[in-house]
């Protein structure tokens, strides 16, 4: 029988720009610790421990968990891209659900170069030989990072498809930023305009130097226990999992010939609907959600893909404001990867941290009033998509 799987603990740094961090193993070792303090739970309670990285050696993960002791317990090292950190959160709480442990630890950190982002995001090549192209004038192409190629040519699919203007990309942004304006933790904390978005450096059409997520430092952990561990030490009214599902790609990812397909709408799509299956719950009574905006034409993908909005409605969703506060959903109200930042490895963990301070009530200047069900997604193209529900009831 599957047991509940409680998150009573979350830490996290504030991130910063790469040359401007500590060692990888310093930060993993600050969210760590701060993610134990949190759960009130002393290390040598923890029982497993999945560490996430991109960047880094095989054996990172035990360099930065032994920041933290040295128990003998096992570490397993976790890579899937840019979802690398909710991989370990969801290898941490099948650990806990079997019954195989009673409190695990689930990390995730990166240290990044300058420039990384253009390169790394994906070396994403079709399967069998197949080649999905971006439709349309492709002039410039070999100027534009790949990951920007990708994700610029799903907007440009999509404003084809649905006659969606350049400024509604921008307003993602320009929320971005006013969320993050609110963030400590966050990379950029001064707010734009839309104006100052759109006139931004272009990067690949649709998309500006604003609309794109920056090479990140940073790292997150959470503190994962059953039930019966959470009684024995008094915690009380923790936040849990409510449902949990990871997909990988499909057949349609790459045919029919569509960029949307091929940053991963299907995998987000599928994950979304066996998420709100195991939960019994649907994306109407969800208050805030923290989504995989490394580009803004994903952030707009995604709100379809989850749900939040009919298929061709998200601009109409945009300029109504049901992304913020006062609209629908309270979308990446910790500036998300946009203008909070993009550490790899540490992304999904942080993800989950602003998703367990808000539902807990204690997000600050963020808090969605009234948040009981909060929504996380997190992609890592190559492919891999994480969706975790959270509950506080």
């Amino acid at each position: 029988m599957k047991r509940r799987v409680n998150v009573i603990g979350v830490g996290m740094t504030k991130f910063a720009k790469p040359g401007a961090s500590a060692e990888y193993y310093e930060m993993a070792r600050e969210a760590g610790r701060n993610a134990l303090a949190d759960a009130a739970v002393p290390y040598d309670r923890i029982e497993q421990a999945y560490v996430g990285y991109v960047y880094g050696d095989s054996t990172c993960g035990q360099r930065a968990v032994y920041e933290l002791g040295l128990t003998g317990i096992p570490v397993v090292n976790v890579n899937n891209n840019c979802s690398t950190g909710s991989t370990a959160l969801w290898l941490a709480r099948q650990a806990v659900e079997s019954g195989a442990a009673e409190c695990v630890l689930a990390l995730g950190f990166e240290k990044m170069e300058k420039g990384a982002l253009g390169s790394k995001f994906t070396d994403r090549e079709p399967p069998l030989g197949q080649h999905v192209q971006v439709m349309g004038d492709l002039q410039g192409m070999d100027q534009a990072p790949i990951a920007a190629q990708m994700f610029g040519g799903a907007g440009r699919e999509y404003r084809w498809q649905y006659g969606a203007r350049r400024e509604t990309f921008g307003k993602i942004s320009e929320k971005a930023r006013d969320h993050a304006s609110r963030n400590p933790y966050a990379l950029f904390n001064e707010k734009l305009s839309l104006e100052q978005i759109m006139a931004a450096e272009p990067v690949f059409d649709p998309l500006t130097r604003f609309q794109c997520c920056p090479p990140t430092c940073g790292a997150g952990a959470a503190i994962l226990c059953s039930d019966d561990f959470a009684k024995k030490h008094k915690i009380k009214g923790a936040v849990y999992i409510a449902a949990q599902s990871m997909t990988t790609d499909y057949p349609s990812s790459f045919q029919p010939q569509s960029m949307i397909k091929m940053v991963g709408y299907d995998m987000t799509a599928a994950a979304a609907r066996q998420v709100y299956e195991q939960s019994g719950v649907g994306p109407e009574d969800v208050q805030v959600v923290e989504l995989h905006d490394c580009f803004t034409a994903n952030e707009l993908l995604t709100y379809e893909a989850l749900g939040l909005c009919p298929e061709g409605g998200a601009e109409k969703f945009i300029w109504d404001g049901d992304n913020t506060y006062g609209g629908k959903y309270v979308t990446n109200p910790s500036g998300g990867l946009l203008s909070k930042g993009h550490p790899l490895g540490a992304t999904g963990l942080a993800q989950c941290t602003e998703l367990v301070w808000q539902l807990r009530g204690t997000a600050d200047r963020r808090q969605v009033e009234g948040a009981r069900v909060a929504l996380q997604h997190n992609l890592g193209l190559g492919g891999a998509c994480v969706v975790t529900m959270y509950r506080r009831d």
